[in-house]
């Protein structure tokens, strides 16, 4: 008699609990009647882990939230592999995210993706291996995983609730190490504003992890990363293309934040060139 393989242990505190509230956003997404992003991987992946992600207390407007966003880098990724067949892309904090797995990339990319070793470990219990694609199991401030990477291709650097969690000061030097180390490339990303930062015991998730927010920045301290790098596209998380299709409710509710500017402007998505 054989038993069944136990689900695995989550056991995961501060800002690595929040990558479970993403990962359920996508889930929860996934089986909407209309999804948006449509990542069965994140239901499956809910379903084997041994974690109570009803304490999430995410509603359809949420999920649909982070969908949107999940979707507006994956457009963004997707585009620079479509004109770049023998690219790298290194993502950033991936957390449980299927991104590799979704855009399915070409047999011309390398793709990293990078985060905590204990994170990375729940990875390899929960994801295929595939061609061409490397776990690195390192805080992505450290400055010595970078020497991995290939320094002769362009790269795609992809960042997704990550940045917020780093101090100014480790941010701005892991960005910079980066664009420094490849010729050319782009850089996607969310960041909150310094308001944001501020008003952090509103965000429910962050709270309920006992998480603490650090950076806080604008177009303007992006474009001071370096002199290289140039902001393509810059749109605010409740202006992204989709959000008609979001509940009636919450929908409402992200066209009134909209006509709030410090509100509006309180989580921002870039997309960048070096």
């Amino acid at each position: 008699m054989t038993t069944a393989n136990p689900k695995p242990k989550v056991h995961l505190t501060k800002e690595k609990e929040t990558l479970l509230a993403t990962l359920y956003g996508r889930a929860v997404d996934s089986r909407a009647k209309h999804p948006i992003l449509g990542d069965t991987m994140a239901a499956e992946t809910v379903r084997r882990l041994d974690y109570d992600f009803k304490r999430m207390r995410l509603g359809p407007g949420d999920s649909a939230g982070v969908a949107l966003r999940a979707k507006q880098l994956d457009d963004w990724t997707a585009r620079f592999l479509a004109t770049h067949e023998e690219a790298t892309v290194v993502h950033l904090g991936c957390g449980l995210d299927t991104r590799v797995h979704r855009l399915d990339p070409g047999p011309g990319v390398r793709w990293f993706d990078v985060d905590y070793p204990e994170v990375i470990d729940l990875r390899r219990q929960l994801y295929p291996e595939r061609d061409g694609y490397t776990t690195i199991p390192s805080s992505v401030t450290d400055p010595a995983w970078i020497a991995q990477l290939p320094s002769d291709r362009p790269t795609m650097i992809v960042a997704e609730g990550l940045l917020m969690y780093l101090t100014e000061e480790d941010g701005t030097a892991t960005l910079r190490r980066l664009m420094a180390h490849v010729p050319s490339g782009e850089l996607a990303f969310d960041a909150f504003s310094k308001f944001a930062i501020r008003s952090q015991r509103i965000q429910r998730v962050v709270v309920k992890a006992g998480a603490t927010l650090h950076w806080g920045t604008d177009s303007a301290g992006i474009r001071a990363l370096s002199p290289r790098l140039h902001i393509v596209e810059n749109i605010s998380a409740v202006e992204i293309a989709g959000m008609d299709n979001l509940p009636p409710a919450y929908r409402l509710a992200v066209r009134l934040t909209a006509r709030v500017p410090g509100v509006r402007d309180m989580a921002r998505m870039y997309n960048c060139r070096f």
